[in-house]
C-alpha cells in the first residue's frame, strides 16, 4: 500500500509535466505563427525534413553503439571484477564527459577523418557515461537479500545477473538512457562542424548568415525532437519497465 501511495505522486508529476510540454510546443507554435517565423521556417522545410532524417540517424547510431558499450561496462564495474583496472576504466569516462564536445569531435575528426564517423564515435562517448552510471548504480541498489536468495536457490553467477540483479535494475538503467539520448540529441547540431550533418547544418549557416529564419529552422526542430525524444523513452521506460520495480506504477 506504501508503494501504491508513493507510485500515485510520482505518475501524476510525470503527467503533469508531459501536459506542461505539450502546453510549451503549443504556445510556441501559435507566437511562430503570429510572428511570422513560422512562414520564414517553411521556406526550408525541404531542407527540415532531410536533415532530421540525418539528425535521427545519427542519434539511433551513437545512441545505440553507448547502450550496447555503457550496460556491460557498468556491469564490470558494479561487479568490481576488473581489480585496479576497474578505477582506471571509470576515470576514463569520466574524462570523456569533462573534455569539451567540440575537443572530443576534433580529436575524433583528426583520426576518423571528415564526416558521419567521426561525429558518431565522439557522441557515443559523449553520452556513454550517464548509462554506465545509472547501471552501476541501479545494480548496486539491488538488495543483497535477494541476491543470497537466488545463490541460496542454487542459481549461477549468470542466472543471478540476468534474472534478479538487471530486472531489479532496469528501471534505473532506463532513467540513465533517456538522459543519454536527451543529451545526444542537443549535441548532434555540432555534428555539422565536422561535415556530420544533422539540423546543425541549419543553425550555423543561419547565424553566419545571420538569418533569424534558416537557424531557426534548425534550432525549433532540435528542441522538438529532444523533447519528442524525452517524451518516447519515457514512455517505454514506464510500460516496458515491470511494475513489481518501477515506482511510476
Amino acid at each position: 500500500m506504501e508503494g501504491t501511495r508513493t507510485a500515485h505522486p510520482m505518475a501524476a508529476l510525470a503527467t503533469l509535466w508531459r501536459l506542461a510540454l505539450l502546453g510549451l510546443v503549443f504556445v510556441l507554435g501559435v507566437w511562430a505563427n503570429a510572428s511570422g517565423t513560422l512562414s520564414a521556417m517553411m521556406l526550408y522545410r525541404e531542407d527540415i525534413s532531410f536533415l532530421t532524417l540525418q539528425h535521427l540517424e545519427l542519434v539511433a547510431i551513437s545512441g545505440a553503439i553507448a547502450i550496447v558499450t555503457g550496460i556491460p561496462i557498468g556491469i564490470l564495474l558494479a561487479r568490481r571484477s576488473l581489480g585496479l583496472f576497474g578505477p582506471l576504466l571509470a576515470q576514463i569516462i569520466n574524462l570523456g564527459t569533462t573534455i569539451p564536445t567540440l575537443a572530443i569531435l576534433a580529436l575524433a575528426m583528426t583520426v576518423l577523418g571528415l564526416g558521419a564517423p567521426p561525429a558518431i564515435f565522439g557522441l557515443a562517448v559523449l553520452t556513454l557515461l550517464p548509462i554506465v552510471l545509472n547501471t552501476v548504480a541501479g545494480l548496486r541498489a539491488v538488495p543483497p537479500a535477494l541476491v543470497e536468495a537466488a545463490r541460496g536457490m542454487g542459481m549461477t553467477n549468470r542466472q543471478i545477473l540476468f534474472q534478479v540483479e538487471l530486472p531489479n535494475a532496469l528501471f534505473v538503467i532506463a532513467a540513465g538512457i533517456r538522459t543519454a539520448l536527451a543529451i545526444n540529441v542537443g549535441t548532434v547540431p555540432l555534428a555539422f562542424l565536422i561535415g556530420g550533418g544533422g539540423l546543425g547544418e541549419l543553425i550555423f549557416t543561419g547565424i553566419d548568415l545571420m538569418d533569424t529564419g534558416l537557424l531557426l529552422a534548425g534550432a525549433i526542430p532540435t528542441a522538438l525532437l529532444a523533447v519528442g525524444v524525452d517524451l518516447v523513452v519515457g514512455q517505454l521506460q514506464f510500460w516496458l519497465v515491470p511494475r513489481g520495480v518501477n515506482p511510476l506504477r
